[in-house]
Order: structure tokens, then sequence, then C-alpha cells
């Protein structure tokens, strides 16, 4: 899972020279709605366990802090794929790229169908993880080149919409389908994989039906890491960038590995329709909100961003104390909300800072900075719950997050002073 991004600015940084001019064709315009879908699958995909890690525990007889070990592995494969993959179809060609990731998804979910045990289920994740973190940037690339190659004189508007609602819309649509199909469907573990495999497949083939964009260098360049670097033009930018994208990746991360849990236990409210349904409406949320604030600036962006998820998480935090499933699941679309749209705006801040050809590095440590937030906050509460309850667990997790978006805004505040004076 990239989470939510502004996809539009982080794709024209993707690759580091132009895709093969092609004129209109219809081609093109399937080929966009074709690997809209494939992206849409994979991301969907990758949250298909959410709803289901209270059946793996109840199975398994492991505990919370080893159903957040199992999703902070899935984090750590996005992060080594990132760097050492992410950004390869840059001169290999993205289909080079997405259809192998796309086979590694599959692969994930032949694991998963084999009824795993829990080492099993690591490598899984894992397996899962390294394709996403190669999915998420040559698919954003790959649909505005697909775009501007079917209907060159238009507006991006609807290949961000398009690129915002696969990758964010995805991530809710996939533990939706999960949590219905393990609630009312037979085999409860094994045929939402079922379901996705099947679709998956499908997507492979779209995907190789699909017209290139990419034309081979006559030399390969040098095959090495995505490069990584703080010191940009705006350092203190930067660091509020980085800062907020930690902020909104922990909300993300609680709710796919620490909430369903919750609802289950705490809530005695055992459907993995509901736990599915919860996770839906955090990330449709975070995805509404990016499509509808577009048009916001920057600054407006994070001011929104902050305060939706400094409201947000205090109710969530209400909600879990009082049992209150309304005050819970409020609390977590309103955090969704902002984290969604406060990640908008590190990016797209990011982005306005960083030289043209370094903004590749700049967006890579603003994303290893965020998933470093998906992975270490959820685990640290798997780690609190052994000791103390999760609702303290919680306050803990409040408490932190409170501090890193005050450091947020004292930052981008310092970063706009800096900006005036220098004019």
């Amino acid at each position: 899972m990239l989470g939510p991004s502004d996809s539009g600015a982080m794709s024209t940084t993707l690759s580091s020279r132009p895709a093969v001019s092609m004129p209109g064709s219809r081609r093109h315009g399937r080929g966009f709605w074709a690997i809209a879908l494939a992206f849409l699958v994979a991301m969907a995909f990758c949250t298909v366990p959410a709803p289901l890690y209270p059946l793996y525990m109840a199975r398994d007889g492991f505990s919370t802090f080893m159903g957040t070990v199992v999703f902070a592995v899935y984090a750590v494969g996005v992060v080594i794929s990132l760097l050492l993959a992410g950004h390869v179809s840059d001169w290999v060609g993205r289909k080079k790229i997405l259809i192998p990731a796309l086979v590694l998804e599959l692969v994930a979910a032949a694991l998963f169908l084999g009824d795993p045990s829990l080492p099993v289920l690591l490598v899984a994740r894992l397996v899962s993880g390294l394709g996403i973190g190669m999915i998420t940037a040559t698919a954003t690339a790959y649909l505005q080149e697909l775009h501007a190659a079917h209907r060159p004189d238009s507006s991006r508007q609807r290949f961000e919409m398009v690129s915002t609602a696969a990758n964010i819309g995805g991530l809710g649509v996939g533990a939706l389908i999960a949590g219905f199909l393990a609630q009312y469907v037979d085999a409860p573990l094994r045929t939402p994989y079922l379901v996705f495999a099947v679709l998956l497949t499908v997507s492979i083939v779209a995907v190789a039906l699909t017209p290139e964009t990419v034309e081979a260098p006559l030399v390969k360049p040098t095959y090495r890491p995505q490069r990584i670097n703080a010191d940009h033009a705006d350092r203190a930018g930067y660091l509020a960038a980085a800062a907020a994208g930690f902020a909104s990746f922990a909300v993300f991360g609680l709710f796919t590995s620490v909430a369903p849990g919750f609802v289950a236990g705490a809530l005695h409210l055992p459907s993995r329709a509901l736990a599915g349904t919860i996770v839906f409406a955090v990330f449709g949320g975070a995805a509404a909100a990016q499509t509808l604030t577009s048009r916001l600036t920057g600054p407006a962006k994070v001011r929104l961003g902050l305060l939706a998820q400094a409201l947000g998480v205090p109710l969530l935090l209400v909600g879990m104390h009082a049992a209150s499933l309304t005050a819970f699941l409020v609390g977590g679309v309103v955090a969704g909300i902002g984290a969604g749209v406060l990640f908008k705006a590190a990016v797209g801040a990011v982005v306005a800072m960083a030289a043209p050809v370094r903004r590749g590095e700049a967006l890579a440590g603003l994303f290893l900075v965020a998933y470093l937030g998906m992975i270490l906050p959820s685990v640290g509460i798997g780690v609190a719950t052994q000791a103390v309850t999760a609702g303290t667990a919680m306050d803990w997790f409040t408490g932190l997050l409170l501090v890193i978006l005050t450091g947020v805004a004292l930052l981008f505040r310092r970063s706009a002073a800096s900006a005036r004076s220098a004019n």
C-alpha cells in the first residue's frame, strides 16, 4: 500500500525522460482503463487480510502483537521494493515491471490459499508488499502517459481522479469485498483470495494487451537503488512534509492492522462485513477528500488535514473507551479524511520545493518516512497491548500523534515564514 498521494504531482517526477510520443488512439484509451483496473485490483488485494486478521488469530492462536507484525512485514516489503525497483520502469518499460509485480501478488494469493501457518502468512504478506512497491509508482506513471497519449490536449483531471480512486479507493474496496465474502460465503479464509486470484489473472492479461509508453534507451543506465536525500531547498518544509507523511500513514496503519481486532474484541462485534466496511469508510473518506480538495492551496490543505486528524483521532479514542461504534466510526472517517488531505499536501510541497532532477530522491525519502509511520506505531500498539489494555495503548498513540501534528504545524509555519522573508 503506497497510500494516498497527489498522483498527478508524483507521476510527473517518476520518469527521467519523456514517454514515447504517440497520437491519440482507442488502444491508449482502452489501455488507460485496463491499467486503472489492474491498479485497483492490486491495491484492493493488499487490504484483503485486514478484516480477516481476527479469524487468523482465532484459528492459529496468535496475539494482537503478532497480527501487527504480520501487517508490518507487508509495509517492510513495500519499502524494500520502492528503494530497489520502484524506479526501474523508467528505462525498462512499464509493462516489464507491472506484469511481474502482478505475478508477485498472484503468488501471494496462492500462499494465502494454501491455508498457511503463521510463517507462510508472513511470507505471503512480504511478497505482497514487494509487488505493491513496484506497482504503485509504475501504474501511476503508466496512467499519466496513457492519458496524455489518448487525450494530448485535455486537462489532467481525469487522470488524477482515476489514479486516486484506483490507489486509495482500491484499498477500501479490497477490505469491503473481503469482509462481505468472509461474512456471507463459505471458507472465509480462502474465498476472498480465490476471487482476487481470478481478478489478478485478468489484470495481467489486460496489462499485456496495453500499449507500452516508454521507449527503451539505446544505452541502459547503470542500476542503483533509488536515492534518498533530505537536503532540499526548503529543509524545514521538507521535514514538515516528512512528519506529515508519518502522521498520515500512522492513521492508515492503525485501521489496517489494529482496528478490525478491536472491533471484534472490545466492541464484541465479530462481523467481518462490519470490519471491512469500517476500513472502506476510512479509505473512502480519504480518497473522496483528496479529490474534492484538489482546488485548495497547499497551506489550506495542510490546515484542513491537521484539523481533521486532530479532531478525528481523539473522537476515535472516545469511541474505544466508551465502546461506541458510532463514535469510533465517525472518528475514523474524520481522521482518514485528514490523513488523505495532509498527505496530498505533503507530496505537493515536496514536488514544489525539490529540483526536477532530484524530485525522485525527495519523494523516495517522503515515502520511506511515511511507511515508517505505518510500521512503528502499529507495532508499538501491538507491543503495548502485551502489558496494558488496548485503550491505554491508544491513549499513548493519540498523545504521540497530537505531538507530531503540532510539530508539523510549527514546521510548515516556519517554512512559510522563511519563504516570505526570502521574497
